[in-house]
């Protein structure tokens, strides 16, 4: 048995879409499902019971957004920030650092 330790690493979450950022805090978007999800998370900082907004509706097409405690107060234009973040998130991926341009030559 060695005694140098062993560095542990969590599995990836196959239901992690997407993470965005409003500049102090970073938000991580979660689907329902692998296949076909109805709704997503949007949590605080990657923690699962820090639920910022969930989605639902989806596959329905009557979509229904319900905000977490703490966040119902926030402005409205914020809320629609935050909105149009986690579906970007969630239907794109990972979005890049607000700011930041890549320009492609060719």
């Amino acid at each position: 048995m060695s005694s140098t330790p062993t560095k542990r690493h969590a599995a990836p979450d196959p239901l992690e879409r997407g993470r965005f950022s409003d500049g102090a805090r970073v938000f991580t978007v979660h689907a329902s499902s692998n296949e076909a999800p109805d709704s997503f998370q949007a949590t605080l900082d990657g923690d699962r019971l820090g639920i910022v907004l969930v989605v639902s509706g989806l596959t329905t097409g009557m979509r229904y957004a319900s905000w977490g405690d703490g966040w119902r107060t926030a402005s409205k234009t914020w809320q629609r920030w935050f909105e149009d973040q986690a579906f970007m998130a969630f239907y794109n991926g990972n979005r890049p650092p607000s700011g930041e341009v890549r320009f492609f030559n060719g």
